[in-house]
């Protein structure tokens, strides 16, 4: 018998080394902080293995998500990266990705990381659900409503609740594993 796991984590392989190796794990590093907003924004209107099955790609073509080349990006770029196979090649979410390593950058000068910002929001502490269910996890939270507000008030865009709260629980800024699943307990400490 299995490890016991979200529903979610045995759609496919990548899905399961995704789910038991990454997500929710806390996340302090800026330059996976910055690939993950992007990724989460790409996701719009498209499933996670969509984006998960492109995230080599991704890489490859935003030159491994520093925040600072990416900030720099010009209208050649944004024209690249239109053009790029590899990448979900919608126009607004590539321009809202450039846009967006630009705030990052911005809230990086002001408060020292963009990790000390958004950890900020949670006390620099995981959030630790109990959902016995994956159809009980919420699309969006007060608090992902919270940040999407205060990020949008930072210059970013394609940062609404539902996407700031995938980006939560993905960057480990909450603990949404089921009980059930093998994950919670090691996230949660017990």
């Amino acid at each position: 018998m299995g490890l016991a796991r979200c529903d979610w984590g045995f759609s496919s392989p990548l899905s399961e080394s995704y789910h038991d190796t990454e997500w929710g794990v806390p996340l302090h590093d800026d330059v996976r902080l910055f690939e993950f907003l992007v990724l989460n924004g790409a996701q719009a209107g498209l499933s996670w293995s969509t984006i998960l099955n492109r995230r080599d790609g991704y890489r490859v073509a935003y030159e491994g998500f520093d925040p600072a080349v990416v900030a720099a990006y010009g209208d050649a770029d944004a024209e690249r990266l239109h053009r790029d196979a590899r990448i979900i090649r919608n126009r607004a979410k590539i321009a809202s990705s450039i846009n967006n390593a630009k705030a990052f950058v911005s809230v990086q000068e002001e408060f020292g990381s963009f990790n000390a910002y958004i950890w900020a929001f949670v006390g620099g502490v995981s959030i630790q659900n109990h959902w016995t269910s994956w159809d009980e996890i919420p699309p969006q939270t007060s608090l992902s409503i919270e940040i999407s507000g205060d990020l949008k008030s930072h210059g970013f865009s394609f940062v609404g609740p539902t996407i700031v709260y995938a980006h939560m629980q993905a960057t480990g800024m909450v603990n949404d594993h089921c009980v059930g699943c093998h994950r919670h307990a090691e996230l949660s400490g017990r």
